[in-house]
């Protein structure tokens, strides 16, 4: 089964699919692939407004049309009615390369040129498909698009350099343009009519009219490579935009016919598609760089400058971990890129600042990657000094220095720490200590030196006279920890020792020897256990503080690549090259859960909390978070979900956060179904009951609205306040209405009008109508309240009860208490107040059992007051019921006194505690 669900991956906002826009009323949406799953953008603000399930296969075509999304997978194409789908339609013989949104139709290109056209209103029907077309033999098709005002007619580019018009109506080719001695990559029309524009593959744009077959102007793309995307403004100004397959986006002048503005390095990768907003100076562009940008003109020289943008790591992660209590991940690729992910809203997803990169490119003629840092290899950060300074600090590839970033301003930090000046070595590892001051870097060459974060001034270093040379290792520096009161700082060199040093006097107090070259290390301050990995794949654990190692965990087939340890110090969590991650737990020196993945695990992370699991892997440019199982269901025991020594296979989180299929779930499924209901664990994070009672010793909420139960409390001043000042006036000319009459359960009961014989309306009998529909009504509810109380009270289980009280308004519970009051106490006889009494000593046993239980607590001390407060004179007065409002009381007193007793010890703690100078 395994203790971690995929739940939805992060980072993910297009790949080198084409998007596909639309406008719905005033606003604009775009639909973006991201593998083999879709997602939509409200233009606006870039906000993801919807995500699409995964599918099979990777998205390779896309188109839009109202609430339907069109997505071209393989040879099917699946056709989605917002994020459900609704149909596939089927019918091509090879892979579907283009989608066109064509009116009310569909028209699907494959690689062998074949066309088919779909109706998009008969797409519930077995038979969709209402023709097909064959583009020729020697015509492979790679662009397509509708000229303006051409009725019926798409436009088709070839890879061999030819066009071809055709009517989809009678199915017949109108013309063949001429070779432009290049492959055609894309095409786009443009305001004027007949007039669209072509981009090549030998990085040529040709504005060409259609209607006689002539070249008007042809411009050459301003940096080498093709042309992959193509637009023309509409709102009047005659500009086209070009984007290339090195990221550059170019804007030409129609009019002038010439260059007019360059983006450079608008995306660090091929630009796959461009999109001016009708009648808006605003261009969007998307491209395999895992980006998608708007640009604005709005300057006095016609250039373009950055709007909004979304973007995620263009190359895998390498590095993670958790941030702000689980809210944030931190996040180093190859792509040189540092960003900071939000868990709850991706909108909040951002990429930290480097410093002026684009213009001191600019001004050195370089390109922007070249002016960034070179990919991070290591990192750490405080949280605790996050307002105050600097507070993270990161290893760099080759790196003979060490960079500090201010997290609250999303920038690189003012100091650079360059350790070891006179022999320079790049710093492999770092640390910060628990207080926030002091940075801790290790070098390549064994250095060891100490900075202040505040000032960037360093703060000395850390030599073992043993050694040979002036160092603290003989050869690199491959781990750093900091003890959680800055008394000890653990070491770790590659030659396999690993040292325990005095931080503030800096000198040596002890060592191990573990003679195989060492790869990480990890450190909790929590249990001061120190978790090592070398190239013999073995798992170390050593006590730091009784100085022995405790624990030996061998398992992984391959290089480990990460090690984890979970917020209480209880787990180990480890990845390796052989796709699996490994539960360890420390106390029973055993392995919990085993998962093996399709792709291997770069680097892991656990959330503060341990509800989440942050993983990378090879090849994949997001973040995948994986649920808790122990954390997001009801068992208490962990047995039903380890798979202990066997290893479960288990698929990859997606984008839409959906459960796992089926077939899915079988496959991974390792524990025993018997084992499972017998402990009555669900198998999926959805359905489980959250306010399920843990044990009757505890006491547990209801989990309403707050304002549920204490409306109950309150409802008199509610009542009160709420009350009319004034008696209602009936309007002048009031509109016809059919009369009805409100209920408590939000119903409305019709009352036919009736005429008399002078055609007047009878106003006695709609009275008597009123008042009998009333009675019924209520008289059914309250009938309903006795019958479901007297049946609980016979088996002696209330959950259905309270349940249906639950499921009531306030003023509808009111009603139901007040329906069995008796006015009239002093004069109360058995045989007359029989139901009343009957139904108020049933409500006292009522509420004996749920006190006794401690369930539902909040809501059923609620309901007490109210109840105490209608028919709390008729217990008084009534001798029968006095012995189960005593047995009331007694209980009452006794959760009350408990509860208060663990109220004052939590007191007393806090405010020793907060006294307490350290």
């Amino acid at each position: 089964m395994g203790l971690f669900e995929p739940f939805r991956a992060l980072g993910y906002i297009t790949d080198g699919v084409p998007f596909a826009v639309q406008r719905r009323g005033k606003e604009t949406f775009v639909t973006l692939s991201i593998g083999k799953a879709w997602q939509i953008y409200n233009c606006a603000k870039l906000i993801p407004v919807l995500v699409g399930p995964q599918m099979d296969k990777k998205i390779r075509a896309l188109a839009c049309w109202r609430d339907f999304t069109f997505a071209a997978t393989g040879h099917d194409i699946a056709v989605f009615r917002r994020a459900h789908q609704v149909a596939t339609w089927s019918g091509h013989k090879a892979k579907v390369a283009l989608l066109l949104s064509f009116g009310q139709h569909v028209l699907s290109v494959d690689l062998e040129g074949c066309l088919f056209i779909w109706a998009v209103a008969e797409v519930n029907q077995n038979k969709p498909q209402i023709g097909q077309i064959q583009l020729g033999e020697k015509f492979s098709p790679s662009c397509i698009m509708h000229p303006d005002t051409y009725l019926n007619k798409v436009l088709i580019g070839s890879e061999e350099g030819t066009l071809q018009l055709w009517n989809v109506n009678t199915r017949k080719k109108l013309y063949e343009f001429k070779r432009w001695g290049s492959s055609i990559r894309c095409c786009a029309s443009s305001p004027a009519l007949d007039v669209v524009g072509i981009g090549c593959s030998d990085g040529k744009i040709h504005v060409h009219n259609l209607r006689y077959d002539e070249e008007i102007v042809t411009f050459m793309h301003s940096t080498r490579g093709a042309v992959t995307a193509l637009s023309f403004r509409t709102d009047g100004q005659p500009l086209l935009a070009a984007g290339g397959s090195s990221g550059v986006i170019s804007i030409w002048n129609l009019e002038k016919k010439k260059l007019q503005s360059v983006i450079k390095d608008a995306h660090d990768s091929s630009v796959c598609s461009l999109h001016f907003f009708a009648n808006e100076p605003v261009l969007m562009s998307s491209a395999t760089d895992n980006s998608i940008k708007m640009w604005i003109f709005d300057t006095t020289d016609g250039e373009a400058r950055l709007l909004k943008y979304r973007s995620g790591h263009s190359a895998p992660p390498m590095c993670i971990r958790y941030y702000g209590k689980g809210r944030h991940i931190l996040s180093a690729g190859q792509d040189r890129a540092f960003r900071i992910f939000s868990v709850i809203q991706d909108q909040q997803s951002r990429e930290l600042s480097q410093g002026h990169v684009a213009k001191r490119a600019k001004k050195l003629k370089v390109k922007d990657e070249e002016i960034k840092l070179p990919p991070v290899i290591a990192f750490d950060a405080a949280e605790i000094r996050e307002r105050d300074w600097c507070n993270v600090v990161t290893c760099h590839l080759d790196d003979p220095c060490a960079y500090t970033w201010r997290l609250q301003n999303f920038v690189i930090g003012e100091h650079i720490l360059k350790p070891c000046l006179e022999d320079p070595t790049p710093v492999k590892s770092c640390s910060i200590s628990a207080c926030g001051n002091f940075a801790v870097l290790g070098t390549e060459g064994g250095w060891l030196e100490r900075f202040n974060l505040q000032s960037g001034i360093s703060r000395g270093t850390y030599i073992d006279i043993g050694e040979k040379r002036q160092c603290a290792h003989n050869g690199a520096v491959v781990g750093l920890a900091c003890e959680a009161t800055n008394t000890l700082l653990i070491t770790g060199g590659y030659n396999g020792d690993i040292k325990v040093w005095d931080f503030k006097g800096r000198e040596l107090k002890f060592r191990w020897e573990i003679e195989v070259p060492l790869i990480k290390m990890v450190y909790h301050p929590g249990n001061g256990l120190l978790a090592t990995v070398a190239d013999d794949m073995i798992l170390r654990l050593f006590d730091v503080t009784a100085v022995r190692l405790v624990r030996i965990f061998v398992g992984h087939m391959d290089r480990v690549t990460d090690l984890c340890f979970s917020g209480d110090g209880k787990w180990l969590l480890s990845s390796s090259m052989d796709g699996t991650i490994r539960v360890w737990d420390v106390i029973s020196s055993r392995q919990l859960d085993a998962m093996h993945m399709d792709s291997a695990v770069t680097a892991l992370s656990l959330s503060p909390s341990m509800d989440m699991l942050a993983t990378t892997h090879v090849g994949h440019n997001g973040i995948y978070l994986w649920a808790n199982r122990m954390i997001y269901s009801k068992a208490t025991d962990i047995e039903p979900f380890i798979s202990g020594k066997q290893v479960v296979k288990v698929s990859m989180p997606t984008v839409s956060s959906k459960r796992e299929s089926e077939e899915g779930d079988e496959k991974s499924i390792i524990v025993a179904e018997s084992n499972v209901n017998k402990n009555d664990v669900s198998g999926s994070l959805i359905g489980d009951s959250y306010s399920a009672q843990l044990t009757p010793e505890l006491v547990t909420l209801a989990l309403l609205p707050k304002a549920q139960w204490q409306s109950l409390v309150n409802l008199d001043v509610i009542k009160m306040r709420n009350k009319p000042i004034e008696p209602p006036k009936k309007p002048e000319k009031a509109p016809f209405f059919l009369p009805s009459l409100p209920t408590f359960s939000g119903e409305r009961i019709f009352i036919p009008s009736s005429t008399n014989g002078d055609g007047d309306q009878d106003e006695t009998r709609n009275d008597k109508t009123v008042f009998e529909a009333r009675g019924k009504k209520l008289g059914g509810e309250s009938i309903s309240f006795m019958q479901l109380l007297q049946s609980c009270a016979k088996i002696k289980d209330f959950t259905t009860f309270t349940n249906y009280l639950k499921g009531l308004s306030p003023s509808a519970v009111d009603m139901e208490l007040r329906l069995l009051q008796i006015v009239d106490n002093e004069n109360i006889t058995e045989t007359e107040h029989s139901v009343e009494l009957q139904g108020i000593g049933m409500l006292l046993d009522y509420f004996v059992n749920e006190v006794s239980c401690n369930n539902n607590f909040e809501f059923v001390q609620a309901l007490i007051r109210l109840f105490l407060k209608i028919h709390g004179e008729t217990i008084r007065c009534q001798v029968s019921l006095h012995e189960k409002a005593r047995k009331l009381l007694e209980i009452q007193s006794s959760t009350w006194q408990r509860l208060d007793t663990s109220f004052q010890n939590a007191r007393c703690m806090i405010t020793f505690l907060s006294s307490s100078q350290f």
